[in-house]
């Protein structure tokens, strides 16, 4: 294993710990691939955890912009799957402190929890384990930036964008993986359909 762990080195950590898999799956919003992710799965061993924690970290360590202000700086993550990584990273990096914003439902608004709010100008990290379509990071990046914090960068262990991913602007992307899957609008132009392959649902 590198120090910093290569694209195929964290792909393999992924399948080992059943955090990527092979298939037919369908999203909430009908959208068809040949892979899931979840990363949160390999966050489960200490020994993956602490590997992709670190990885991430370094990545981010060699932006010196970043670099010199680690120790004032808060990382921000969605609530849940963005919080192993979240702690992973700011104990890496010996950072200022996590906090992370929380949803009562999938369709209600985020918010922060009573006195942890971001501080006007605190300078913020905002982490996640993937982004895909970047819906959460979006909507997490709005209501930080509704306290008047800035956002000085966007961190996540696997970058695997969809059609429909948005987009961030001048904001500073890091990742330690990138990875594609094929993606299908629906099932009428899914090949996976047409092959006739069981289809699974999944929640996220």
């Amino acid at each position: 294993m590198h120090l910093l762990p290569t694209n195929e080195e964290v792909i393999t950590m992924l399948k080992e710990t059943g955090a990527l898999r092979d298939g037919h799956f369908e999203y909430p919003n009908g959208m068809h691939t040949d892979e899931y992710l979840q990363v949160a799965l390999a966050f489960r061993y200490f020994q993956y955890a602490k590997i992709l924690s670190v990885g991430l970290s370094r990545r981010l360590r060699a932006d010196t912009e970043l670099r010199a202000m680690i120790k004032q700086l808060s990382i921000v993550c969605p609530n849940t799957g963005g919080l192993p990584v979240a702690y992973g990273v700011c104990e890496a990096l010996r950072a200022h402190q996590v906090y992370w914003a929380e949803q009562d439902t999938d369709t209600s608004p985020m918010r922060f929890r009573q006195f942890v709010d971001p501080t006007p100008g605190e300078k913020v990290l905002l982490v996640d384990d993937i982004l895909r379509s970047g819906r959460r990071l979006t909507e997490l990046r709005a209501l930080v930036e509704s306290k008047g914090a800035d956002i000085v960068g966007l961190a996540v262990v696997v970058y695997q964008p969809n059609p429909s991913v948005l987009e961030f602007g001048n904001l500073p992307l890091f990742y330690l993986a990138k990875m594609d899957a094929m993606y299908y609008k629906d099932t009428a132009s899914c090949d996976l359909c047409k092959r006739g392959v069981p289809v699974v649902k999944v929640w996220t």
